[in-house]
């Protein structure tokens, strides 16, 4: 039995959808939450187990593996430690987790965690059975519930003059969540001997910040003004802003991330399950035009 989680998320609708358009045929046993949208679960045709319940809960977790032989765990990354000891505990042969490429980062608010959640994987699987895979996107986009490139897709609409950090030439490869949904697939069908620990998800290429934003602002129709501030600027401000709030917003390191690289290769998923990605102006002009028509 294949057991999943986040499968009615962002990422998870679209991974959904892959077992749908193959027609999978294995017992399926989905976590979801009481108020959760289930209406493509119920509709799949799918030998679809639905089970309502905290992940968080280890005693709900036990429950949840019964019979199970392979997890994909979609839907949070701080989850993936209790996940991985009960799949142990019930002989499971295989885990895929979905985690990030935020490991990679030089700040440590932003990689700090999920570094010591890799260690401790590394450690709980090594005198164990199980075969684990860690599956790594890069920022995620592609619709509206997107937690990235909808904000941006709103700035940019709001203001008529845009400040970038740095002439915007920070390198990003956001990742459309209809990719990642076939990347799910395409690794949970490729045998379990050949998989790697580890893949990057990112997008086709290497994108440079200011490019990202141009290309919303031209599928919005809007004529954006972009000015440059130097990074030292952006911080003064951010801080400022912490200072008058008491610590409520704290953007620092967020304006520091701004000026960082945040672009991965993806070619070893590309050579062992046929990853492949649409390229960023197709995906992003989509997802404007959904913000258009919502």
């Amino acid at each position: 039995m294949l057991l999943i989680t986040g499968i009615t998320g962002h990422s998870g609708r679209y991974f959904l959808q892959e077992l749908i358009d193959n027609k999978y045929d294995g017992k399926i046993r989905c976590v979801v939450r009481e108020n959760s949208d289930v209406s493509l679960i119920d509709n799949s045709g799918l030998n679809i187990e639905k089970i309502v319940g905290d992940i968080r809960d280890e005693f709900f977790l036990d429950e949840c593996m019964k019979d199970v032989d392979t997890i994909v765990h979609i839907v949070n990354i701080r989850y993936t430690l209790k996940i991985v000891k009960v799949a142990i505990k019930n002989d499971a042969r295989r885990a895929i987790f979905v985690h990030t490429t935020g490991i990679y980062s030089k700040f440590k608010s932003a990689s700090a965690e999920y570094q010591i959640i890799n260690e401790k994987l590394e450690s709980l699987i090594q005198n164990s059975n199980i075969k684990v895979t860690v599956l790594q996107p890069t920022m995620i986009y592609g619709d509206l519930c997107d937690h990235n490139m909808s904000k941006f897709i709103k700035m940019v609409d709001c203001l008529r003059v845009f400040p970038v950090i740095n002439h915007g030439k920070c390198l990003i490869q956001p990742v459309n969540a209809r990719d990642l949904g076939r990347a799910y697939y395409q690794a949970l069908m490729m045998p379990v001997d050949k998989a790697k620990p580890i893949y990057n998800l990112s997008g086709e290429k290497p994108i440079a910040m200011l490019e990202a934003f141009k290309l919303i602002s031209k599928a919005l129709g809007k004529k954006t003004i972009f000015i440059s501030l130097p990074l030292w600027f952006g911080l003064l401000l951010a801080r400022i802003l912490k200072i008058t709030t008491f610590g409520n917003v704290d953007y620092i390191e967020r304006v520091q991330r701004m000026a960082e690289d945040r672009c991965f290769t993806n070619e070893d998923a590309k050579a062992d399950f046929g990853y492949n990605t649409e390229p960023f102006a197709s995906g992003i002009a989509r997802e404007v035009k959904e913000y258009l028509n919502r």
